[in-house]
C-alpha cells in the first residue's frame, strides 16, 4: 500500500510530537510542512526529515502528493484552512479546539460531508490505556449508573506564552476553556459515552494573565505584545438528556499547593473512579469494605494509543474513527454555551 503523505500547517511546539507520531506509522510519512515563520519551518523540516517546506498554505494544498493535511495554527484560521484543504481534496485533522464557534465548526463539517473527505479532531487524551479501559468499564456496567462526572485541569502557572495569540480573543476565541477545557470536556463525555447535552451554565474569570502573571512554558510563538483578553479560569455545569450531570473546572493559573493536577472523576451507583489516576473504588461484595482497584482490567479499543495512528488506520484499513464529527460538534457547542452563559448570567439551553 502506498503510504499516506501528510502536509503540516504550522511549525509550532505541537508539530514536533505530531510529526514523530506520523513518521512512526509504517503507512504514513510527513511529506510537506508550511509556516509563515521561515526559521521555525526550517527547524521542523530538519528535525523530522520533511522534504518539502512551503511558504504558503496554498502551495501545500496544490501539492498533488499530499493526501492528508494536519492543521496546528492559531484557532482563528482552523476552519478557513480546513475548508480550503477539504475543497482541495485532502483529508484533514485539526488540532483542538474545532473552531472559534459552533457556526464555524458546522460549516467545516458540512464541507467535509459534501466533498466526501474525512475531517476529525486530534483529541489525544482519549487514547491513553487508562482512559480506554475506563470507557470499557462504564460500557460494561461495572460502575452501575454513572449519574455525575467531573473533569478538571488546574495549573498553578500554565498560561501559554504571554503577548502571543494564545491570549487574544480575536485569534483564539477563548482562553483556558478552549485550550485545555476542551480536552477534559471531550474526555469526560467520551468515557461515559454520552454526547447529548440539554443545558449548560458557566462562569469565566480573567484574574492573572492581564496582570502579566501565570505564564508557563508552552508556546513557540514570538511575543507581539498582544493584549491578554481571554479567560484564565472557567467553570461549567452541563446537564445531559440521560439525567447525568457533568461539571468542568479548568484554569491556566491559580493559587494552589502544587504545580498542577487534572483528572476525570466518575460517580456511579456501583463504583466510582478517577480516570487519569487509573483507580476504581467500590464496596467489596463479600466483606462490605471499600476497596481501591489500581489499573482495573478491561478491554482497550485502540492498543496503539495514538491519535494519528487511529486516523491513518481509519483511512487505510477498517479501524473505526475515534473522534467523530458529531461528537466534535457537541463539544464545541457546549464550550460556546459556557461562554454565553458566563456573559449573560443565565442557563443556556442546547436542546
Amino acid at each position: 500500500m502506498k503510504p499516506l503523505k501528510f502536509g503540516f500547517l504550522g511549525a509550532g511546539q505541537i508539530a514536533y510530537s505530531s510529526a514523530a507520531a506520523v513518521n512512526s506509522h509504517p503507512n504514513a510519512t510527513v511529506h510537506a510542512a508550511q509556516d509563515l515563520h521561515a526559521e521555525r519551518l526550517g527547524k521542523l523540516c530538519r528535525t523530522h526529515n520533511i522534504p518539502n517546506g512551503y511558504a504558503t498554505a496554498q502551495e501545500l494544498f496544490a501539492d498533488p502528493e499530499v493526501d492528508v493535511v494536519y492543521i496546528a495554527v492559531p484557532n482563528r484560521f482552523h476552519v478557513p484552512l480546513a475548508i480550503e484543504a477539504l475543497e482541495a481534496g485532502k483529508h484533514v485533522m485539526l488540532e483542538k479546539p474545532f473552531a472559534m464557534n459552533y457556526t464555524e465548526a458546522s460549516q467545516a463539517a458540512e464541507t467535509a460531508r459534501r466533498v466526501g473527505k474525512v475531517l476529525t479532531l486530534g483529541m489525544n487524551q482519549r487514547f491513553g490505556n487508562a482512559q480506554q479501559r475506563m470507557r470499557s468499564l462504564v460500557a460494561s456496567g461495572a460502575l452501575g449508573e454513572v449519574y455525575h462526572a467531573k473533569g478538571s485541569w488546574f495549573r498553578r502557572a500554565g498560561i501559554p506564552r504571554l503577548g502571543t495569540w494564545f491570549g487574544s480573543r480575536e485569534l483564539a476565541g477563548g482562553g483556558c476553556l478552549y485550550d485545555i477545557g476542551v480536552h477534559l470536556l471531550d474526555l469526560t463525555l467520551y468515557v461515559i459515552n454520552d454526547f447529548k447535552p440539554v443545558s449548560v451554565f458557566g462562569s469565566t474569570y480573567t484574574k492573572f494573565g492581564q496582570r502579566g502573571l501565570g505564564e508557563g512554558g508552552w508556546g513557540h510563538s514570538d511575543r507581539a505584545e498582544i493584549p491578554f483578553d481571554v479567560e484564565d479560569f472557567a467553570s461549567g455545569q452541563i446537564r445531559l438528556a440521560s439525567g447525568t450531570s457533568v461539571s468542568l473546572d479548568v484554569t491556566w493559573a491559580c493559587h494552589m499547593d502544587r504545580p498542577g493536577k487534572w483528572d476525570v472523576e466518575l460517580f456511579g451507583t456501583e463504583a466510582g473512579a478517577h480516570v487519569l489516576e487509573d483507580r476504581l473504588f467500590r464496596r467489596d461484595p463479600k466483606t462490605g469494605e471499600f476497596v481501591t482497584i489500581e489499573s482495573p482490567c478491561a478491554p482497550v479499543e485502540f492498543p496503539h494509543g495514538e491519535r494519528f495512528h487511529n486516523f491513518i488506520n481509519h483511512l487505510t484499513a477498517d479501524e473505526p474513527l475515534c473522534v467523530t464529527l458529531e461528537q466534535a460538534l457537541v463539544v464545541q457547542r457546549i464550550l460556546d454555551g459556557i461562554m454565553e452563559s458566563s456573559q449573560t448570567g443565565r442557563e443556556v439551553r442546547l436542546d
